[in-house]
Parts: C-alpha cells; sequence; structure tokens
C-alpha cells in the first residue's frame, strides 16, 4: 500500500525505553531488553544525573534505528523532551507515555492520545455531515 509504514521483518522488532529505573527494570524482567554487537542498548534510565541532552539524544536514537518498532517512555520523562514528543510525527516507531511509579499518568499531556481524539472528533463531526 502506497504511503504505509512497515515494520521491518528482519527477525523481530524491539521496544525501547526511556524511564525510571524501576519501570526499566520490570520490562527488562519481563524481556524487552536488548544488547547489540556495538554494546548499544535499547533502554535509558533516568535518574536525577541524567541530563536532558542523554534524553534528547536516546530519544533521536531510538526513533532513527531500523529494529525499533516501540518507543515507550515515561510522562514525566516525556514532559522533559515535549517539543521532540510532541513533533514527532512517524507511525513506526510508535511513541506511548507510559505511568512511572512516582509520577502518575495525565491523559491531557499525552500528544499521542491528544491526537487520536482529535482524529476521532473530526471523523465523528464528517460522518454526522453524511
Amino acid at each position: 500500500m502506497a504511503g504505509r509504514t512497515s515494520i521491518p521483518n528482519k527477525s523481530s522488532a524491539l521496544i525501547a525505553m526511556i524511564a525510571d529505573e524501576d519501570t526499566v527494570t520490570g520490562f527488562l524482567l519481563a524481556g524487552v531488553g536488548n544488547v547489540d554487537l556495538r554494546r548499544k542498548t535499547n533502554y535509558l534510565i533516568v535518574d536525577s544525573k541524567t541530563t536532558i541532552k542523554q534524553i534528547e539524544d536516546a530519544f533521536k536514537e531510538f526513533t532513527t534505528k531500523d529494529d525499533i518498532a516501540i518507543v515507550l517512555i515515561s510522562q514525566y520523562v516525556a514532559n522533559m523532551i515535549r517539543f521532540l514528543v510532541d513533533s514527532y510525527n512517524k507511525p513506526v516507531p510508535a511513541i506511548l507515555e507510559i505511568p512511572s511509579k512516582d509520577h502518575p499518568y495525565d491523559p491531557a499531556s499525552d500528544s499521542v492520545l491528544s491526537r487520536v481524539k482529535y482524529l476521532f472528533s473530526a471523523e465523528s463531526v464528517a460522518g454526522d455531515r453524511r
């Protein structure tokens, strides 16, 4: 299909993580972790010593890698780089904002959710015109 982006079908696609230590550890225990031949991981643990530049670099790296299908990012971390998250508009990898242990989920801050709500409201308006 024209205009559609497909997920690379080598052997599998990865999930990348940018979150606090507890969240990343939980996903690593579930089998999400990966270390490639260059010793690069598919996750970034964000703590008080992590700089905004490191978070931005990890986000840019994960969203440009061919083998990543989903980037999970804690919402409070996404708020630190909100301009990057909001300007990202590609379907793959998908960006999903998730809550963390210390920071509850706020649907009003989630850019993906707001886009979905906008699309569904536009479709319902278009459907009413028919």
